[in-house]
C-alpha cells in the first residue's frame, strides 16, 4: 500500500529498503514496515531479493567512504575513481565487499587486507585486483609495491589496529575514513607524521550522512544494480546464511559471532 500523496506506481513493485530499524522500534525481521517513500526504491528486474536485501547499511557505508568531501568524487560510477588506488580493510565483509566491488565499478585499483587464504579467496571473488594475507606477509611492503607512491584512499574497520599500517601506506594528503572500532576503540597517531603527510582520518556513522548524500547513494547504489557492478553470494564473495522469521533470535546470534557474509532472515514465499 501507499500513503496519500505517494506515488500509486509503487504498488506493486519490487523494491530495496533502507534505515527500516534507525530510530524505530523495528526493522525488517517481519512481514510488513512503513516507511517514507524515499526508503523504498525499485529494485532493477535482473536483481535477486537476495541483493536487494543486502544493499542498505554495508552500501551506504562503502559508499559514503568512497565519497566523502576531500576524499574522493561526489558521485560513484565508471571513470570517477580511474588513476587512483584504494585499500579496503577486511575485504571479506560486508563493507569490505561492497567498498571493493563499487571501487572496481568506478574504475580504482583496489587493494584489500585479509587475515586468512579463506577471506582472501572471498576478497578476490568480491573482484579486488590485490590481495595481502597480513599475517602471511609484511604488509606495508606488499601494498606499496603495488602502490609506490601510496594509497588515495583506506577504507577501515579497525583503525586502532591497523593505524601504524594505514601512516606507512597512505599517499600524501591521502585520508583514512573509518567505520568501526573492530579489535579496539583508542586510536593513537603520531601528530608530526600525520600533518607533514596531509593526512586526514574521518569518522563515518552512516546514520549521520546527510540526506543530499543519502540520495546520491541510492542514485548510485541503484545504478551499481542495474550496471551488474554490485552482486551477492559466493561467488561474489559474500556468502549467504539463511533463516526463517520464526528462527530470527539465531539469526541474530550468526552475525553476533562474527559470521562471514550476510545474515538474511526469510520473511515468505516470493
Amino acid at each position: 500500500a501507499v500513503g496519500e500523496g505517494v506515488d500509486a506506481g509503487l504498488l506493486g513493485r519490487r523494491v530495496w529498503i533502507w534505515e527500516a530499524a534507525w530510530m524505530r522500534p523495528d526493522g525488517t525481521a517481519q512481514e510488513y514496515v512503513v516507511l517514507p517513500a524515499p526508503q523504498a526504491v525499485p529494485l532493477p528486474d535482473h536483481a535477486s531479493y537476495d541483493l536487494g536485501a543486502c544493499l542498505g547499511i554495508p552500501g551506504f557505508t562503502a559508499h559514503r567512504a568512497l565519497t566523502l568531501p576531500g576524499s574522493g568524487p561526489d558521485r560513484l560510477g565508471p571513470g570517477t575513481w580511474a588513476g587512483r588506488t584504494v585499500l579496503v580493510a577486511g575485504g571479506a565483509g560486508a563493507v569490505g565487499n561492497a567498498a571493493i566491488q563499487l571501487a572496481r565499478w568506478s574504475g580504482a585499483t583496489v587493494i584489500t587486507t585479509v587475515s586468512s587464504p579463506e577471506k582472501a579467496r572471498l576478497a578476490r571473488a568480491a573482484g579486488a585486483e590485490h590481495v595481502v594475507d597480513y599475517r602471511a606477509e609484511d604488509a606495508a611492503s606488499a601494498i606499496r609495491a603495488v602502490a609506490p607512491r601510496g594509497v588515495d584512499l583506506v577504507v577501515e574497520v579497525a583503525p586502532a589496529v591497523n593505524a601504524e599500517l594505514d601512516q606507512a601506506v597512505l599517499a600524501f594528503g591521502g585520508t583514512v575514513v573509518y567505520y568501526s572500532n573492530d579489535g579496539g576503540n583508542t586510536l593513537t597517531l603520531p601528530v608530526f607524521d600525520q600533518f607533514i603527510a596531509g593526512t586526514r582520518w574521518q569518522g563515518l556513522l552512516v546514520y549521520a550522512v546527510p540526506p543530499k548524500a543519502k540520495a546520491q547513494a541510492v542514485a548510485d547504489l541503484t545504478a551499481a544494480v542495474g550496471a551488474g557492478a554490485l552482486r551477492v553470494g559466493e561467488a561474489a564473495g559474500l556468502p549467504l546464511h539463511r533463516y526463517p522469521l520464526e528462527k530470527t533470535a539465531e539469526a541474530q546470534r550468526a552475525v553476533q559471532d562474527g559470521t562471514i557474509g550476510r545474515v538474511l532472515v526469510d520473511v515468505g514465499e516470493f
